[in-house]
Order: C-alpha cells, then sequence, then structure tokens
C-alpha cells in the first residue's frame, strides 16, 4: 500500500438544481399528476373568453336565481341572473395571476434579504433579522389588510400586500440554508482561491438554493390565491364589476340558506385551486429532496 499522503478534495454536494421536466414526469406520477392539474386551470383561465357560455357581466333579471343544471346555465344563476359559470371562469383570470406576482414580490424581497444575512453575518444579519421579525409579529392577514387599507383597495396593491406578507418567509428559508451552504467544503475551497462574493453567490449559493424555493414558491401560490379571495370577500381586492371568486362568495353568502349554489360554486374553484398548487408544492417536495433520490 502506498503511504503517499491522501489528498481530500473539497466535494460540492448534489446541487439543488430543478430536476429535467421529462424526467421528473417519468419518475414521480404525483408531479405529473399536479402540474397536470395546474396547467389544466391556467389553460382555462387564458380560454375563459371562448370556452364561457355567456357575458359574465350581462344582467337577465327574467333568469335570478336559477339553480344548476337549468337549461343553458349548468351551474345556475346568480340574483342579477348572471351565469355562475361563465363568473367562475373569467374569476379564473383574476386569481391565478396573483399567484406570480405575489409569490415574485415575496421572493425578491425575501430572497434578497435572506442572502445579503446569511452570507454578510454580523451586524447586518441582525438589523436585517430583526426587520423581518417585525414582519412576523404580526398576523399575515391582518399585515396584507393594513397595507391594502394604506394603498387603497384594488387587486395590484392587494398582490403587493400579499406579497409583502410572504418576504419573511422567504428570508428566513434562504437565510437558513445560505448559512448551511456557506460553511461547506466547496464553499470554503472557492473562497481559498480568491473567488469573490459575487461569484460564491452565483455560481455556488443560488443553484443550491434553486429546489426549496421552488417547492415553497408552490406552495406559496396556493396561500396567495386564498388570502387574494379573503381580501377581495373584505372588500379590498378585485373591485366591482370585475368577476371574482371572493367578492362571488361575499354575494353569495346572503343567500345560503336558500340558494347555497350562489357561494359553494365559487368556493369550491377556490378550494380546487389551492388544494392544486399544494399538492404539485408537496409532490415537487418529495422529488427534489436529494436524500430522498438515489
Amino acid at each position: 500500500m502506498s503511504n503517499a499522503p491522501a489528498i481530500v478534495v473539497a466535494q460540492e454536494p448534489i446541487r439543488r438544481t430543478p430536476v429535467a421536466l421529462l424526467e421528473l414526469v417519468r419518475s414521480h406520477r404525483r408531479v405529473a399528476a399536479a402540474a397536470v392539474l395546474v396547467a389544466f386551470l391556467f389553460l382555462v383561465a387564458v380560454l375563459s373568453p371562448v370556452i364561457s357560455p355567456h357575458d359574465p357581466l350581462a344582467v337577465n333579471a327574467d333568469n335570478s336565481y336559477l339553480p344548476p343544471l337549468s337549461p343553458g346555465h349548468i351551474f345556475g344563476t346568480d340574483e342579477l341572473g348572471r351565469d355562475l359559470l361563465s363568473r367562475v371562469l373569467w374569476g379564473s383570470r383574476v386569481s391565478l395571476p396573483v399567484a406570480f406576482v405575489a409569490v415574485a414580490v415575496g421572493l425578491v424581497g425575501g430572497g434578497l434579504i435572506g442572502l445579503v444575512s446569511g452570507y454578510s453575518g454580523g451586524i447586518t444579519d441582525l438589523l436585517l433579522m430583526r426587520v423581518v421579525d417585525a414582519l412576523l409579529a404580526f398576523p399575515g392577514l391582518i399585515l396584507a389588510i393594513a397595507i391594502v387599507a394604506a394603498l387603497g383597495p384594488g387587486l395590484r396593491n392587494a398582490m403587493i400586500a400579499i406579497g409583502i406578507v410572504a418576504i419573511p418567509l422567504y428570508a428566513r428559508l434562504v437565510r437558513a440554508s445560505v448559512l448551511q451552504l456557506k460553511q461547506m467544503d466547496f464553499v470554503l475551497a472557492t473562497r481559498s482561491i480568491g473567488a469573490s462574493p459575487l461569484r460564491i453567490v452565483l455560481r455556488h449559493l443560488i443553484p443550491n438554493l434553486l429546489n426549496p424555493i421552488i417547492v415553497q414558491a408552490s406552495l406559496s401560490a396556493g396561500f396567495a390565491i386564498l388570502a387574494e379571495a379573503t381580501l377581495s370577500f373584505l372588500g379590498l381586492g378585485a373591485q366591482l364589476p370585475t368577476p371574482d371568486w371572493g367578492q362571488m362568495i361575499n354575494a353569495g353568502a346572503s343567500f345560503l340558506t336558500n340558494d347555497p349554489w350562489l357561494a359553494i360554486v365559487p368556493g369550491a374553484a377556490i378550494s380546487i385551486t389551492v388544494y392544486s398548487f399544494n399538492l404539485l408544492g408537496d409532490s415537487l417536495r418529495d422529488a427534489l429532496d436529494p436524500r430522498l433520490r438515489t
């Protein structure tokens, strides 16, 4: 046996980069099913102007309170005679974009805070985390309501408010991951050869952060849709006459005794959408976890 000293090479851990789409779909049926379901929802939102059987804003007092399965109105009509199916389809064009905008606001804001805080450490970490703790001191919905009240009711302000509420979640997630990653051999070795902090962050930290961020973004999308519906229910989200699921539940709440479908139909739309995003997030977490991959 040779007596030459062993050379220890700093090994980089399995990079948390997204698995190729085809491989992911082929290897994980739950991911495939969830992705198809979410894609179908977005397809419905895109095609709603084409597939809606009626104008969602058309008022016809003679057709008020038609029950589901009525001729020409599969889900019935509301108190103004508007077709519920058409309004639910058009409502998806309001609720689903919230998943992108609100998640983007939270991801960009929280991700930057987490990266700077976790990598810099010291007083910078202390100050930034105290800002995050201040945001966490308020219940998420109460904070969103306060922000919308300050900015003014409207869908755009509601999306911004929901994104701000998500900032602490992403900040803590990214910071925790960065604190762990920067102590690993491959980062220490890269730093020892004179790599700049920017290069370390871009080439080594961010690629290993992608998987947990993708999973959290999928889960946060469902929360964002639910939060937007809540704000619209309170009159702080999308404004009339824009069809919105939260508004529809608010209007239908007054008729639960005699005409429950007015609230059940948009409520079911919200439940299916939130469930789809949560299923996608849970499936991605199982599929992208390196500890579960061989």
